[in-house]
């Protein structure tokens, strides 16, 4: 699979079919799912169905997704970063999750400078947005460090929780880039 995204410390590229148990670690880990909304994978079984109708579809349909992360020093896969198209809101938003081990190292950092750069300069979106719950400070932290910035306080998928709307456009982005 070829890599989208490389940077320091990480490689980033679409998910395959042999990523299932890297993606049943991360998606039926209590932490890391603590402030998504997501509920927990139950099974390996559940990983296999998620990469083959969610992420396999996306790459299809929008030329991008969440895509696996793997870190070099190791060559594991140890959570997503990228883009997802939100058809709903007709929006794009970036988004990371990682094993609690890799937190606090500055990896959803450095991987998502690289996000925004790709969304801008290779696929030509006008506009990226993040979304997160205010108690989930490490990720509203980061949002801030690459470049966006609050614009609202509002639900997001309708389970009545008040999270907080990021965004960065295109102009934006070139004009902090130059």
């Amino acid at each position: 699979m070829p890599i989208l995204i490389e940077t320091e410390r990480m490689l980033l590229r679409q998910f395959i079919a042999s990523d299932y148990p890297a993606v049943y670690a991360f998606n039926s880990n209590k932490e890391v799912q603590k402030y998504t909304g997501d509920r927990l994978l139950q099974s390996e079984e559940e990983a296999k169905k998620l990469i083959a109708n969610i992420s396999e579809p996306e790459y299809r349909k929008y030329g991008y997704g969440r895509w696996a992360a793997v870190h070099k020093a190791s060559n594991q896969v140890i959570g997503f970063a990228g883009l997802k198209y939100l058809p709903e809101l007709d929006e794009t938003d970036i988004g990371f999750r990682f094993l609690p081990a890799y937190w606090g190292q500055g990896i959803a950092t450095e991987v998502s400078k690289e996000i925004i750069a790709y969304g801008f300069e290779k696929l030509g979106l006008k506009r990226i947005i993040g979304i997160a719950l205010p108690e989930n400070i490490g990720s509203c932290r980061v949002l801030e460090k690459i470049g966006l910035q609050f614009y609202k306080m509002d639900e997001y998928d309708g389970d009545g929780g008040n999270y907080r709307w990021y965004e960065i456009s295109e102009e934006r982005y070139l004009k902090n880039t130059v």
